[in-house]
């Protein structure tokens, strides 16, 4: 229900009769005023009492939930398009625009598409369309994100062999591959208000930390704002915590294109439940070159079959087996592992205090280590509902809901058989996706409004819990929590208005309705 004041329009508007997500994962039964002309989220009582100004409308949204806007900061395409796929400026920012039109039917008010791995002349022309961009009465574009093409290549999914490759430059050949004028050189672009066309969009790099010449570069890409994953990739516990101490900000897909946990060594699952004890000097360790004739294959042997190129590009031990993480039988004279520092006495305090009172600060000084954020794709296909909780539990702030979603995603799609591209076709049965013939899963085509509601019945959190893990989790993994994904005084009013139940009733752009359930 909207009422208008006798008040002349001021751009003020006041929703009432509804729960409020809290940032502790509560709902709090209270008001939110925004202003309609700026877009924004206001202080309610600084408004009203300092201000001395009332609401021109007020919504009365009868109980249910307003949330902030959902974020999907992994997926592939949607609604016909695949961000993946280049065939004219014009078309790419055709079909950029028709998605962010139509994923707002999900609750979803801001995407980072993401593009897997690509022939080098291809990242040119599709990163510079990657900027941020907010079409009209539509999600937010916030970047992009490349999946690729530093990958450990028994872990590539349906990303293309011949084109997966080492750093052996370092971050040289992050730049050579991107290209510079795609990535940035500080992070002060991060979310200006007058971001435009020409803002650089690089959010977030997927790559395997063990590939030749790539942890040397996770500090540089961290440094410049850019959020690096750890993802597909056999890196055992080591590298992965090196990784992260270098600067490594998530994991993608967790579960996904790595190795499955091992009580000896769990490998990047394992980062889940690191001690805060961590030392804060790992030792060098070294990169996890491989030793054939293929610079981008395992060293482990094994036979390799090459995935249809419809394959899911997460699922790739349909096609290559679960293995244990990369090790190394002996190391380097004058060189440790980390699991000897960890576990040296000398080296590694118990408390920070224990740390202080021994002198032992001086020479490794204390500072907490901080567990990264994870994605999960919450489909029921993907991740085991168990296993979907036993993360959430181990790590529960560092959620993160992602689709991971195939071009095909379409909440009205019907199951049966499909189309897709080169004389093939796929066959929807639900949430899962085959190629025709076949058991072969060619993607996910779940969207965030059910990842959400599945999220709080696969854990038995709270619908409000299963919110933060959609929108502030992901905003803080991107540094932008003061404006995205919250509902913070000064945010953009990117909201959703969900019912008891987690379905999607509407959904607001920069405090306009784009969205409304008929």
């Amino acid at each position: 229900m909207v009422a208008a004041t006798a008040e002349s329009s001021n751009g003020l508007l006041c929703f009432t009769n509804c729960l409020l997500p809290q940032e502790d994962g509560s709902l709090v039964e209270k008001d939110l005023w925004i202003d309609e002309h700026r877009g924004v989220i206001l202080d309610a009582q600084r408004t009203f009492y300092l201000r001395k100004q009332r609401p021109h409308r007020i919504v009365d949204l009868g109980g249910n939930i307003l949330s902030p806007g959902f974020i999907d900061i992994q997926i592939n395409g949607g609604f016909g398009f695949d961000f993946s796929v280049y065939e004219g400026d014009q078309q790419y920012r055709d079909g950029l625009k028709h998605v962010a039109e139509n994923i707002v039917e999900t609750g979803v008010t801001a995407v980072v598409p993401t593009i897997i791995t690509q022939e080098k002349s291809l990242y040119a022309k599709i990163l510079r369309l990657l900027r941020p961009w907010s079409p009209p009465n539509a999600a937010h574009l916030l970047g992009w994100h490349a999946e690729g093409p530093f990958l450990q290549m028994t872990k590539r999914g349906a990303h293309s062999p011949p084109l997966i490759i080492p750093a052996s430059e370092g971050y040289k050949t992050f730049e050579a591959i991107y290209q510079p004028e795609n990535l940035t050189d500080t992070e002060d672009w991060l979310m200006r208000d007058d971001a435009g066309l020409e803002t650089v969009g690089a959010r977030i790099i997927t790559a395997a930390p063990e590939i030749e010449g790539v942890m040397a570069a996770i500090p540089e890409v961290s440094k410049r704002g850019i959020c690096f994953n750890i993802g597909h990739s056999i890196c055992s516990t080591d590298t992965a915590t090196a990784a992260v101490q270098n600067g490594a900000r998530c994991i993608t897909h967790l579960f996904n294109a790595m190795p499955q946990l091992h009580h000896r060594d769990p490998s990047i699952i394992g980062l889940l439940g690191s001690s805060p004890y961590v030392a804060a000097k790992p030792a060098s360790l070294p990169c996890f070159t491989n030793k054939t004739k293929s610079k981008t294959r395992s060293s482990t042997p094994m036979k390799v079959v090459f995935p249809g190129p419809y394959a899911s590009e997460a699922f790739d031990d349909i096609r290559t087996p679960p293995q244990t993480p990369m090790r190394r039988d002996h190391h380097p004279r004058g060189r440790r592992n980390l699991s000897d520092v960890i576990s040296s006495p000398s080296t590694m305090p118990t408390t920070p205090s224990e740390s202080a009172c021994s002198g032992e600060s001086e020479r490794m000084p204390f500072s907490p280590f901080e567990r990264p954020f994870y994605e999960l794709i919450v489909d029921g296909v993907h991740s085991h509902p168990n296993s979907v909780r036993l993360a959430y539990s181990a790590h529960p702030e560092g959620c993160i809901l992602i689709t991971d979603a195939m071009k095909i995603l379409d909440p009205h799609l019907k199951d049966g058989i499909y189309e897709w591209r080169d004389g093939r076709r796929f066959y929807k049965d639900g949430d899962r996706l085959y190629l025709e013939g076949t058991t072969t899963l060619a993607g996910s085509v779940v969207t965030m409004d059910k990842c959400v509601r599945n999220f709080s019945r696969f854990t038995g959190c709270s619908l409000a819990e299963a919110i933060k893990c959609a929108t502030l989790n992901p905003a803080k993994c991107l540094g932008i929590e003061n404006k995205k994904g919250t509902l913070r005084a000064g945010a953009h009013a990117d909201l959703v208005v969900l019912d008891r139940h987690g379905e999607v009733l509407g959904t607001w752009v920069m405090g306009k309705v784009v969205w409304e359930r008929n």
